[in-house]
């Protein structure tokens, strides 16, 4: 069950928020939690029952570290620590381990049937990670109530493709938390936010990158390459903000408060930057669970490196069980790497356009490895970006409406701020009406946006409605 699938949408959704609202506070978390659960099994069946283990073994993890001191309580958080890793390495990324053994010439005559990936476990891992390392540091208190930290891993709103949200940061929420018209309000708006961001741009600019990377032994033009990834580029971003968006919204509507999980990382002018605004619960994730514990920077600017290594080296790896993945994690990583030596100070002291053209470019070529169907795809697609071996496959040209035109600059403009600015601007402007006693205009903005969002949604459903291509680029993770 996906978040812009009619089912979810007019079936699942308000069947949760009734009767969540019509239950007495004692019960809402437990209805939330058989409703998470519900959803998870809609799509995975049987696989839902791993889903239920993970919550035992976090549940007895947190109360063994609780209770424990020492040496021994240290051991305690390594070994569940170790089982939810055990998880997603099972069944993430045995079958590509085998292969690459057997391409070695280790273990011919060993056979693993394929191995089927459940949906979201990488993100519901990391939470339940994020728990056990909480309370053993003691940033947080020890969950007692296996109801409520079963609701906390699989809550379906960013259960199956994040934000990852933090035990830390989500804990009083769970036990208390506030219900009022505005936040629900809020929520809607935001959800329809999403829906847009995925039905209106998202959805079309898959359609034409898919065109140019299933181009094969036809070969592209250069202007046909260039538009495939840019069109990829919108995808992702909009794909991922888009539920991020969703799952933010629907937080807002059951009264939680998740963080941000984006900020216009196109508008960035480094790729130190990129991470601060892209996807930022992962790279905040690494950062306080992987990087600060291996040193940081507080070891010398080699150990850095290497430290920056390990990250993205894992952020490539967390993302998919392929070369590609490893290679686009370490690549990003290599920049981090470069600036840190200097080129970062040189950025600082060049034009705004210079520095930001630099990080669009290095980030789209990024995306061509993550996008790849394997390295010899990727390495063979940036050759016709960059004039070799480049084909007649004029294809694409064909599929460029003028709709699809209209739609890529909409994807462009709204890829940077400027919604935020111009929304700033106008509330500058009402708020200095409003000291001049005129009190309506705030009345008309907040009317006005209603009503915007009301049009995107419609507009989005009508996409749904004749539109099949749905599925979410991050479900995959």
């Amino acid at each position: 069950m996906v978040f812009s699938s009619p089912v979810f949408l007019f079936l699942f959704l308000p069947i949760v928020l009734i009767v969540y609202f019509f239950l007495n506070k004692s019960a809402k978390n437990i209805f939330l939690l058989i409703a998470s659960l519900f959803f998870y099994a809609w799509g995975e069946g049987i696989l839902v029952l791993l889903m239920i283990f993970s919550i035992c073994i976090n549940y007895l993890g947190g109360l063994g570290i609780s209770a424990t001191k020492g040496a021994l309580k240290q051991v305690v958080l390594l070994s569940a620590v170790a089982i939810n890793l055990a998880f997603l390495l099972y069944y993430k990324y045995l079958n590509f381990f085998l292969e690459n053994l057997q391409q070695a010439g280790f273990l011919q005559n060993l056979y693993v049937d394929p191995i089927v990936l459940p949906i979201g476990i990488s993100f519901f891992t990391f939470q339940s990670i994020s728990y056990l390392v909480d309370v053993y540091r003691g940033e947080a208190m020890v969950q007692r109530s296996p109801f409520d930290l079963g609701l906390y891993i699989s809550l379906f709103p960013q259960l199956i493709a994040g934000p990852i949200v933090r035990y830390h940061d989500i804990d009083r929420q769970i036990q208390s938390r506030s219900h009022n018209a505005s936040l629900f309000s809020r929520g809607v708006i935001r959800f329809i936010r999403g829906f847009a961001k995925k039905m209106i741009i998202a959805n079309p600019m898959a359609l034409l990158a898919d065109q140019a990377f299933n181009a094969g032994g036809e070969g592209l033009p250069i202007l046909g390459a260039w538009i495939g990834i840019i069109c990829y580029s919108l995808q992702i971003y909009f794909d991922f903000s888009g539920y991020s968006d969703m799952a933010i919204g629907i937080g807002r509507m059951l009264g939680f408060r998740f963080l941000e999980n984006f900020q216009w990382p196109y508008i960035s002018k480094s790729i130190q930057e990129f991470w601060r605004r892209w996807h930022i619960s992962l790279s905040s994730w690494f950062r306080d669970y992987l990087y600060i514990p291996l040193g940081g920077n507080r070891k010398g600017s080699i150990r850095t490196y290497v430290n920056l290594f390990i990250v993205f080296l894992a952020t490539g790896f967390w993302h998919g069980a392929a070369w590609n993945f490893i290679v686009w994690g370490l690549y990003h990583g290599l920049f981090l790497i470069i600036e840190r030596l200097g080129f970062g100070k040189r950025l600082n002291k060049l034009p705004g356009a210079i520095s930001h053209f630099y990080l669009i470019l290095v980030v789209m070529i990024g995306w061509v490895f993550f996008r790849a169907e394997n390295l010899s795809h990727a390495i063979t697609y940036i050759g016709y970006m960059f004039g070799i071996d480049n084909g007649e496959n004029t294809d694409l040209y064909f599929s460029l409406s003028n709709y699809n035109v209209f739609i890529l600059l909409v994807g462009i403009i709204f890829s940077t701020n400027l919604r935020r600015v111009i929304q700033k601007w106008v509330l500058g402007q009402i708020r200095k009406l409003q000291l001049s006693k005129r009190m309506w205009p705030k009345s008309a903005f907040e009317v006005g946006r209603v009503a915007f969002s009301f049009l995107l949604f419609i507009w989005a459903l009508a996409e749904l409605a004749q539109n099949s291509y749905n599925p979410f680029i991050y479900f995959r993770f």
